[in-house]
C-alpha cells in the first residue's frame, strides 16, 4: 500500500507567495498601481494575517461569520483578524455591502433567515415552507438591509474579505484562465497529477499587454455572467439584448480573447435557437465563423424560408471547409438540392457509406457493449482485437512527438501547472514545429530505433498528464502492434495530418485495431441504430485514399452458435 502524501500545515501560503512573485516576475510593468500596492501591503501582514487572509480567497464567498473560523496552523487568528481588518484587508459587515446582500444571507442557514425575519417583527406566516434562496429574497424586500446588517452584528461579528478584484487578478494572469484554481497545486503536491516539468527560466508570459488581459478576463466574466443568467431563468430575449450591448461596447478584442469570445457567442446562439429564438440566433452566430456557426446558419436560414441566402453560404463551405462536419454538411446539401430537382432522394454521405459496409452477426446478449462483441468475434478466429478507439493514433502521436508538444521554445509555455502547450489546439501549433516534427517522422523508417524511443519516453514519462496520451499498461503493447504492422509511410502521412489540425484530427478514429501475422485492420462497428458521424468519415476515407486497411462493420443481432 503506498504511503499517504500529506501537505505541510501552511502549504497554501507557499503556494500564494510562489504565485504572487510569479506575477511580479513576468507581469509587473502590466499592473495598475493599485494592484502594486496590493503586492506591497501583503508582503508586510505577519505571516498569520497572510495565510488567514489567503484561506478566504480561496473561498467562493466573500462574506465569513468570525465563530465559524477554524484553522488549527493559525495560531493567533483573531489577532490575525485585526491586522486584516486595521490594514483593510478585510472589512466589518455594514450597509455599505447592500449590493451583496444575497450573499451576506446566504452564509446563513434557512433557520437563522426565518430568525432574523422574527426579530424584526415581519409576519412569517406561511415563509417557513418556502425555499432558503426565496425566503432571503423575502426578508431583503420586507426589511432595510441596515436593520438586518444591525441584527446580525448584535448576534455575531461577520467580515467581508477585500481585494477581491487583485486577488482574482493575479490567479488569472498565472493560470491564464479563470477555471484553475489553487487546488492545482495540491493535485500536483498529493501526487494525483503528475505535470511535465519545464524550465523555468524559459517560460514566457501568457499575456504581453494590459489590453490583452483586460480583454481574456472580460470575455470569461462575460461567460460567466450569461450561466448565471440562464441559472436564474433569465428571459432569452433580455440575455440576448444584454449580450448584444456587451458586444457592441468591447469589441473589436486583442487576438488572444477571440477564441473565448468565439466559444460564448457559439453557446449564446446554440441557447437562444433552443429557445426557438431564430433570428436572434442566427444574429448571434454571423459573429463568428467558428463551426458549426455556419451550419446553425444554413438551417436557421431554411426555418426562416430563405434558401437563397442558405444556398449561398452552403458554396461558400464548399470552397472552404472548416472542419469535416461542414464538409459533409455542404456536400449532402448540395446533393439534397439536386435530388430534390430531380424528384428523387438523396442520402447522407454517412448513410451511403455505412449502407456499402459489410455486416457481422453477434449474439444479441452483447447488446450494450457491441464493440466488445466484434472484438470477440475476431478473438475466435484467432486473431488479436482490441477497442482502441481514439487512444491509439493520439498515445502514439503524444509520445512520439512528446518533447516537441512540449517545448518550452514554442513560446506555448507559461507556468509550472500546464497540462499543454497553450497553442496546441490553434493552427501556430503545426506552423511551429513543423521542422521537428518532419524531422521526428523519420525515425519511423526504422522500427527498431521507434520502438525503444517509445519505450524510453513511455518509461519516463508514464503518468504525466498529456492532452493525447491515456495512460495504462497496455497502451505500449498496442502502439508496439501498430508500429510493426503498418507500414513508415502510412504512419507518418497519418500523424502529419493529426498535426495540421490537433482539435478535429485527434477524434474519429475507428473503433477496432485488429491483427494477426498476416496483417491489421482498423473496423469502425455500428449497431443497427447507430450512425457515422463525419469525422469517422472522414478518417474512413483518409485511410482508403493513403491505403491504411479500415472498414465498416454493421452488426446485425443473431445467435451464434
Amino acid at each position: 500500500m503506498s504511503e499517504r502524501l500529506e501537505l505541510p500545515p501552511k502549504y497554501y501560503l507557499e503556494y500564494f507567495r510562489y504565485l504572487i512573485e510569479f506575477v511580479r516576475r513576468f507581469y509587473l510593468e502590466l499592473l495598475t498601481d493599485d494592484e502594486r500596492e496590493f503586492l506591497h501591503d501583503f508582503d508586510h501582514l505577519s505571516e498569520d494575517a497572510q495565510c488567514l487572509f489567503i484561506r478566504f480567497t480561496n473561498r467562493r464567498v466573500a462574506f465569513f461569520r468570525v465563530r465559524k473560523l477554524n484553522y488549527p496552523e493559525i495560531e493567533y487568528w483573531g489577532e490575525a483578524l485585526l491586522e486584516l481588518e486595521r490594514k483593510g484587508f478585510v472589512a466589518p459587515l455594514s450597509a455599505y455591502h447592500q449590493n451583496r446582500a444575497g450573499e451576506v444571507l446566504d452564509i446563513f442557514n434557512k433557520t437563522e433567515v426565518l430568525s432574523f425575519a422574527k426579530q424584526l417583527s415581519l409576519d412569517t406566516k406561511g415563509k417557513a415552507s418556502l425555499k432558503k434562496e426565496e425566503l432571503s429574497d423575502w426578508l431583503l424586500e420586507a426589511a432595510p438591509f441596515d436593520d438586518v446588517c444591525v441584527l446580525i452584528g448584535e448576534s455575531e461579528p461577520v467580515v467581508k474579505v477585500n481585494y477581491e478584484a487583485q486577488t482574482m487578478l493575479f490567479k488569472f494572469l498565472f493560470f491564464g484562465n479563470r477555471h484553475a484554481d489553487m487546488s492545482e497545486f495540491v493535485v500536483r503536491d498529493l501526487g494525483h497529477l503528475r505535470f511535465e516539468r519545464f524550465d523555468e527560466d524559459r517560460f514566457v508570459p501568457h499575456f504581453t499587454t494590459r489590453q490583452e488581459v483586460e480583454d481574456r478576463l472580460k470575455v470569461s466574466l462575460a461567460a460567466e455572467d450569461f450561466q448565471l443568467m440562464k441559472a436564474a431563468e433569465t428571459d432569452p430575449l433580455a440575455i440576448n439584448i444584454w449580450f448584444l450591448d456587451w458586444y457592441e461596447n468591447h469589441t473589436p478584442l486583442a487576438e488572444i480573447a477571440q477564441p473565448s469570445l468565439d466559444r460564448l457567442i457559439l453557446k449564446l446562439g446554440g441557447y437562444m435557437e433552443r429557445q426557438k429564438k431564430l433570428e436572434e440566433a442566427l444574429v448571434l452566430f454571423r459573429l463568428t465563423n467558428v463551426p458549426p456557426s455556419r451550419e446553425r446558419q444554413v438551417r436557421l436560414l431554411l426555418k426562416l424560408k430563405d434558401t437563397e441566402a442558405a444556398t449561398a453560404l452552403v458554396e461558400e463551405i464548399m470552397i472552404n471547409p472548416y472542419n469535416a462536419e461542414e464538409q459533409f454538411f455542404a456536400i449532402d446539401f448540395q446533393n439534397q438540392q439536386t435530388a430534390q430537382g430531380q424528384k428523387k432522394r438523396a442520402r447522407k454521405s454517412t448513410t451511403e457509406w455505412l449502407l456499402k459496409s459489410e455486416t457481422v452477426t453477434i449474439d444479441l446478449t452483447w447488446r450494450y457493449r457491441v464493440e466488445e462483441g466484434v472484438a470477440e468475434h475476431f478473438r475466435q478466429q484467432g486473431k488479436h482485437a482490441v477497442h482502441t478507439e481514439n487512444f491509439l493514433f493520439d498515445g502514439l502521436f503524444g509520445l512520439l512527438f512528446w518533447d516537441i508538444i512540449f517545448d518550452a521554445g514554442s513560446s506555448a509555455i507559461h507556468h509550472p501547472l500546464q497540462r499543454s502547450p497553450s497553442d496546441i489546439y490553434k493552427p501556430t501549433f503545426f506552423e511551429k514545429r513543423r521542422p521537428a516534427l518532419v524531422e521526428r517522422l523519420e525515425l519511423l523508417e526504422n522500427t527498431a530505433d521507434t520502438l525503444a524511443f517509445l519505450e524510453g519516453m513511455f518509461e519516463e514519462k508514464y503518468g504525466i498528464v498529456n492532452p493525447l496520451v491515456v495512460w495504462f499498461p497496455e497502451l505500449l503493447n498496442l502502439i508496439r502492434a501498430a508500429i510493426e504492422k503498418i507500414p513508415a509511410h502510412l504512419l507518418q502521412r497519418l500523424l502529419i495530418e493529426m498535426a495540421t489540425n490537433v482539435r478535429e484530427h485527434t477524434r474519429g478514429f475507428p473503433d477496432l485495431f485488429v491483427w494477426d501475422e498476416n496483417g491489421y485492420d482498423f473496423i469502425e462497428v455500428k449497431s443497427p441504430t447507430d450512425h457515422l458521424s463525419p469525422q469517422q468519415l472522414y478518417w474512413l476515407r483518409f485511410f482508403e485514399t493513403i491505403g491504411l486497411r479500415s472498414k465498416v462493420l454493421r452488426v446485425v443481432w443473431g445467435s451464434v452458435a
